[in-house]
């Protein structure tokens, strides 16, 4: 792909003038660690910077049948290819840096995953030294703000790299959001032909009836599942659940008693009612969450969009050793329950550590919504359905408000552009 916005290795650049002069270069490496969460994130930035700011954009990747199932226009036995305007790139090994050596503008180095040598090598000889980012994490912790935008000189190039922190404060990169979002989201919930036709093709079936609560699973394995299965089933309402096809999808076979429980599977016991879903590229993932009335999401890219979705949610966070991931979780309760009063913002937090494997070890409320007493055969805290859903409506009105207050926290690609300019007067 010739384009004089990328040099070679020799740093040196063709002069002449070109149409495509004024356009940014952009190369974004992704290491597939675990999960679909780091493709996720880099897939949707790729598509954000080439559609919405107009940058040519190269995505490295080393994991392409991770990739494709959230992309599957991607071609598996393609060593380069351009899908949806981004130039895909398999990284085969980490010191491979595709299959011609050119050096973009902005460099962005996804969650430290490491530059191959040779491009870092390259960087530090071309003419014009590139913006070189290492974007971080999502964290909700008070730190993003101080650490966002560090810069850290190579020890022994000369190359300054800056970490990009995304966040949900002020101060942070803040979290992704493509221009059109809001309003697709708007035009789904007022079509109800277009909820219709969703409900068609997700569960073969017509939306369910007014007094049905809608629930999407998204999750990680998770002990706590069969005790909120349980509790379901025994609803006083209809409860619908909506499973996309994934790692908790074994706990759902083992609750109906079938030998599987993926795409187009339907079981019902007492007052639940479950779907299977097939696993859906990421624009599919966003008509399921504003399908629900309450999201369970898991890791980061899932986290972000429910946001988005102002519905709801559960997060399940990414565990870490040491449960060094509760301080973030803590974090973002703090950040998402601020303006809640006591007792819902109490219900909330007490929700999120059981479904995180942390907090009392309790047993479900009784039939007067009580709270649970302490239950010592358990071996971990069970998530109370009851103490939770009483406050479903003050959790949509701070859903609708969190997600307007985000806004003004910025959209991380849009941050990211700006400062990169900044940096490339």
């Amino acid at each position: 792909m010739p384009d004089s916005k990328r040099p070679a290795a020799t740093g040196k650049r063709d002069t002449t003038p070109s149409p495509d002069e004024s356009r940014i270069a952009c190369d974004i490496f992704c290491a597939v660690i675990d999960n679909f969460g780091d493709i996720g994130v880099c897939w949707r930035l790729a598509r954000q910077l080439a559609h919405e700011h107009g940058w040519e954009v190269r995505l490295f990747v080393d994991d392409l049948h991770a990739f494709q199932r959230l992309c599957p226009a991607l071609d598996l036995e393609r060593a380069t290819q351009s899908v949806e305007g981004v130039v895909v790139e398999h990284w085969h090994e980490p010191g491979h840096a595709g299959e011609t050596l050119q050096i973009a503008d902005v460099v962005i180095e996804a969650f430290a995953c490491e530059l191959p040598g040779v491009y870092l090598s390259a960087m530090a000889q071309r003419e014009r030294t590139p913006v070189w980012l290492n974007l971080e994490y999502l964290s909700a912790e008070d730190w993003v703000a101080d650490f966002h935008l560090r810069p850290s000189p190579h020890p022994r190039y000369p190359l300054l790299k800056h970490f990009f922190f995304p966040g949900l404060g002020p101060g942070t990169g803040g979290v992704l959001k493509e221009r059109d979002l809001d309003a697709a989201r708007e035009a789904f919930e007022r079509s109800a032909a277009a909820r219709a036709a969703w409900w068609q093709s997700a569960t073969g079936g017509p939306p369910p009836g007014p007094d049905a609560t809608v629930i999407s699973l998204f999750a990680y394995e998770n002990p706590a599942v069969d005790a909120l299965l349980e509790q379901w089933r025994d609803s006083p309402t209809p409860i619908v659940l909506l499973v996309p096809q994934g790692r908790i999808s074994g706990a759902l076979a083992r609750f109906f008693g079938v030998p599987s429980f993926d795409a187009h599977a339907c079981a019902e016991r007492g007052s639940l009612r479950a779907h299977g879903l097939a696993f859906t590229e990421q624009r599919g993932y966003d008509a399921l969450l504003w399908a629900s009335d309450l999201n369970f999401v898991r890791g980061e890219d899932s986290f972000v969009r429910a946001q988005w979705a102002a519905r709801p949610f559960v997060w399940q966070i990414y565990p870490q050793a040491d449960d060094a991931h509760l301080p973030k979780l803590d974090a973002a309760l703090e950040h998402y329950t601020r303006t809640l009063a006591e007792a819902p913002r109490d219900a909330l937090a007490r929700f999120w550590h059981a479904w995180n494997g942390n907090g009392a070890q309790t047993t479900p409320g009784g039939p007067d919504g009580a709270p649970g007493q302490p239950h010592d055969a358990s071996p971990r805290p069970v998530p109370d359905w009851r103490d939770f859903a009483q406050y479903l409506p003050a959790f949509r009105t701070r859903a609708q408000a969190w997600a307007d207050e985000l806004v003004h926290v910025g959209d991380l690609g849009g941050n990211l552009a700006e400062f990169a300019k900044t940096q490339l007067k």
